[in-house]
């Protein structure tokens, strides 16, 4: 009889490494180190702008404006944390007990956050993006998300990054490729440097309301801005101030009125623009960062809708067989 044994199982691993057996063919240790966490990288160019995109989860990992990082990003050979720079979809932020219902049926999804007990942040986060066109200052990215148990739909996306003569111009297509309605949501979830840290810098948040949470993160009511500290309508700085909140009632002034702007000590702004389908954008000051310094970046998130639209029904999207969702967002910077 043969004992299982931790050591021998892990000795065995190791000496895989060196010919894994893919389809009967060996493969070589070179071959196998040629991977990366992150995936391909995807790199653009126009001008003083350089952007690089991973394969995995579409991750907009570096965003370079005249040598200037705009993103806090990770290193190629790291899967990163916090879901910086990712897409969320098909939902953005929390299923409360990963449990919903849509049209009488129950689904349930894996817990992605076990701290609050929720399906957070969709299922395309580590999904592999197929190239579909690369040339100066445009990439275009695709992806098939498939029927799994809780999310039982079929979508086709594609995303475009274009680097346009004032920044940075994001756009998703979403379609319902199956035979049945989907509930659907998305978002966006970049990290912008905030040297030296998000204490120093000032926040201009063009929003007049923001959504109560409970103690899971999951939204209860909403409640205006004004007389609160959440009230960023006019430029302040930070401070020590913990910003984790998702604000709505956004204020468009024109078709990309800036949303969101942070400007640091330096004088350097970034200004989000997001358009209407965008209803709320989300601020996190990147409080609790896994395995390196916090408050050094601010995440600007726009979505569709709120956390929890999957059982509350709030500004959910659904999808009908056929149907395409497309929305747009993008990022402006006086470094240009």
């Amino acid at each position: 009889m043969r004992t299982f044994s931790r050591r021998a199982a892990m000795t065995a691993a190791a000496g895989t490494t060196a010919a894994l057996a893919l389809g009967g063919q060996a493969v070589s240790a070179a071959s196998v180190e040629a991977l990366l966490p992150t995936g391909r990288q995807y790199r653009i160019t126009s001008g003083k702008q350089s952007l690089t995109v991973a394969e995995i989860g579409a991750e907009l990992r570096s965003w370079t404006v005249d040598g200037r990082a705009i993103l806090a990003g990770h290193p190629d050979n790291s899967m990163g944390d916090s879901h910086m720079g990712k897409i969320l979809l098909p939902w953005s932020d929390r299923i409360a007990g990963g449990k919903y219902k849509f049209e009488g049926v129950d689904y349930e999804t894996p817990i992605t956050e076990h701290w609050s007990g929720c399906a957070i942040h969709g299922l395309a986060i580590f999904q592999p993006w197929s190239l579909v066109k690369q040339e100066t200052g445009r990439l275009v990215l695709g992806s098939v998300l498939y029927p799994q148990y809780g999310y039982p739909f079929l979508l086709k996306f594609q995303t475009e990054y274009l680097l346009t003569k004032t920044g940075l111009r994001v756009t998703l297509t979403a379609t319902n490729a199956g035979d049945k309605p989907a509930p659907f949501g998305s978002g966006y979830h970049p990290y912008f440097k905030a040297d030296p840290l998000v204490d120093n810098a000032k926040l201009t948040i063009a929003a007049s309301t923001y959504l109560i949470n409970d103690d899971k993160g999951v939204p209860t009511g909403r409640a205006p801005v004004a007389g609160t500290p959440n009230d960023f309508r006019t430029a302040k700085v930070i401070g020590p101030a913990q910003v984790d909140l998702a604000y709505t009632d956004l204020i468009h002034t024109s078709a990309e009125s800036t949303l969101a702007e942070l400007e640091t000590p330096d004088g350097h702004k970034i200004q989000l623009w997001a358009d209407e389908k965008n209803k709320y954008l989300l601020a996190y000051s990147d409080d609790y960062a896994e395995g390196r310094p916090a408050r050094r970046a601010i995440a600007l998130e726009p979505v569709t809708g709120p956390g929890n639209a999957f059982n509350s029904g709030q500004d959910l999207i659904v999808l009908k067989p056929g149907q395409t969702f497309r929305s747009t967002w993008g990022v402006r910077t006086n470094a240009l």
